[in-house]
């Protein structure tokens, strides 16, 4: 039997199948200034426990492999030692900003949070790229700020989820601890990019060794899911399990509010 999803262990078999596969990797900042053919972007939402970013990051750092990691301005994320530590690795620090939920939906108000939240972050490490964070319990969504704003005359160069191609690129997400959880992510959804084709990880691993993983690819992790401790990844199954059906039930009341659903 192989090791348990959601762990360290496998995450460095993950790791170690797409080196021996052959795939490069790139951080996010630098697949948009010098996009390629063949790119593995790995990308870390910094939700919560922000040690298990560090973890994750000094993981890759041993491979010679480079990842992305937007922190949050929130306590339970924003850490300077952590995130001078994984930027000093060689990684990308970015912002995850959640501003339009922080402000109650004042675009004026959540665009000079916006501004004052990316200073603070500058003053620890350099960000070029932005990624929004779903807020899925909030009314409102993170990346209507910039409707009205424009990110790139802040020296930002990209955010995901308006810079990249997903007609061209993979994308796969860990929301709701599975890599084919679209039903329960309330917005971490990319139009036109399909279901995924993987359930776990292993599953995962066993594409790349085939052969049959996509050359150009975006994995979105969420580390806080990730251990290798038994009774915190046993409380963590249960309760995301918990927060799957809330999340499915939150989808289906807006979509039957909102007129989507006869």
């Amino acid at each position: 039997m192989g090791p348990r999803d959601f762990t360290l262990a496998i995450y460095g078999k993950l790791l170690d199948a797409f080196q021996r596969s052959g795939h490069r990797f790139s951080t996010f900042s630098d697949h948009i200034l010098e996009p390629k053919e063949r790119a593995i972007l790995l990308r870390h939402d910094v939700d919560d426990r922000k040690l298990h970013s560090l973890a994750f990051a000094r993981m890759q750092h041993q491979r010679g492999i480079v990842g992305t990691y937007y922190f949050r301005c929130v306590p339970q994320s924003f850490d300077k030692e952590v995130m001078r530590e994984i930027h000093d690795l060689g990684h990308e620090v970015g912002y995850h900003y959640e501003e339009m939920d922080l402000c109650s939906g004042d675009p004026v108000r959540a665009y000079e949070l916006f501004r004052t939240n990316l200073e603070a972050f500058r003053s620890v490490v350099p960000i070029t790229s932005i990624c929004m964070h779903g807020s899925p319990r909030s009314p409102y969504d993170n990346k209507a700020l910039w409707d009205r704003y424009d990110y790139k005359q802040h020296g930002i160069v990209g955010e995901p989820y308006f810079d990249l191609d997903f007609e061209r690129m993979a994308y796969y997400t860990d929301t709701g601890r599975c890599w084919d959880g679209g039903s329960f992510s309330v917005r971490d959804r990319i139009p036109g990019s399909g279901k995924s084709e993987f359930h776990g990880t292993a599953e995962m691993i066993a594409a790349i060794v085939q052969g049959g993983f996509p050359a150009l690819a975006m994995l979105n992790f969420h580390p806080q899911r990730w251990t290798d401790d038994h009774s915190l990844w046993i409380r963590d199954k249960y309760v995301q399990y918990a927060k799957n059906y809330a999340k499915y039930g939150l989808i289906r009341w807006r979509s039957i509010t909102n007129g989507q659903i006869a």
